[in-house]
């Protein structure tokens, strides 16, 4: 399809979140489609939690061929889907919907993705990992679901609210050892932890400045993760760096999790290398 031409046949995608103004989706989804020229178009919604049941039956309503989905609603869109896949339904999260003739299937990208960046950004063996997951959400729930997977031993989940920690805690505990936590706990168990990945929104632009974990705690030896890709380099991965723990960012999981979605809307290879090559093109030029 040439580039910026709609027509009748074009099959929408798009992006359900709130916030949703920082999402670069639109931006690599677009590139990929005008690489594979396929009529095909991207676009972000803004979807209150309260407007979400309406935004799943306007997928089938109006006939899109799917949707991404990111904070804060990867968990609460489950019950209104048709079905979900193994992996999603295990993780407990979907980040991904795809639409067959108003039959819609949730999947979890997201931990694919991840373990993928880590793996090829850092070649850490995941299996003498011990691994600290801040927060307790849709992100982290397939982030340690794949980590489990992979032959991580010990998986700790901190979140402000510990009940919720402790009950990603108990799903993923069936897989390999995970323990729930409050953050305040955190410092009991740091001088073990090999591995801090963040899976909040803390530090995401705009509120460049916000840290989820105080800088008291990170160390030299440390891998420090943060699943955010904008800014690239957030607080908590400025202070890793700066106390000689390795920092590793969330542009790698972006890319990889949106190429897993793209295959299963499309049924083709994605085109990963222009893909991280659009989106760090934006992020250069807007910040």
């Amino acid at each position: 399809m040439k580039k910026g031409l709609l027509n009748s046949q074009t099959v929408l995608y798009g992006v359900l979140g709130d916030p949703i103004g920082h999402s670069r989706s639109p931006i690599m989804h677009n590139r990929a489609f005008r690489e594979l020229g396929l009529n095909a178009a991207y676009t972000a919604f803004h979807v209150s939690a309260d407007r979400l049941h309406g935004a799943v039956e306007g997928i089938r309503a109006l006939g899109l061929g799917g949707v991404n989905v990111t904070i804060p609603h990867k968990v609460e869109i489950m019950p209104y889907l048709d079905h979900i896949d193994e992996g999603a339904r295990v993780a407990g999260a979907v980040n991904t919907v795809v639409n067959r003739g108003g039959v819609l299937t949730g999947y979890n990208t997201d931990g694919i993705g991840y373990v993928r960046s880590l793996k090829e950004e850092t070649g850490v063996d995941l299996t003498t990992a011990r691994v600290l997951i801040l927060g307790a959400g849709g992100a982290a729930r397939g982030v340690a679901y794949e980590l489990a997977r992979e032959g991580v031993p010990c998986i700790y989940i901190a979140n402000r609210t510990s009940k919720r920690a402790n009950e990603l805690a108990a799903i993923i505990d069936k897989y390999t050892e995970a323990i729930g936590l409050g953050m305040d706990e955190i410092g009991d168990i740091m001088h073990e932890v090999t591995i801090v990945i963040n899976t909040t929104s803390v530090g995401m632009s705009p509120n460049v400045n916000e840290t989820p974990l105080s800088a008291d705690y990170l160390h030299r030896g440390l891998i420090v993760s943060d699943l955010i890709y904008n800014p690239r380099v957030t607080k908590l991965l400025q202070e890793a760096e700066a106390c000689g723990a390795r920092p590793h960012g969330g542009l790698g999981m972006f890319i990889f999790q949106g190429a897993c979605a793209f295959e299963l809307w499309t049924g083709k290879p994605a085109p990963i290398e222009v893909m991280r090559e659009i989106v760090l093109e934006s992020l250069q030029n807007r910040g």
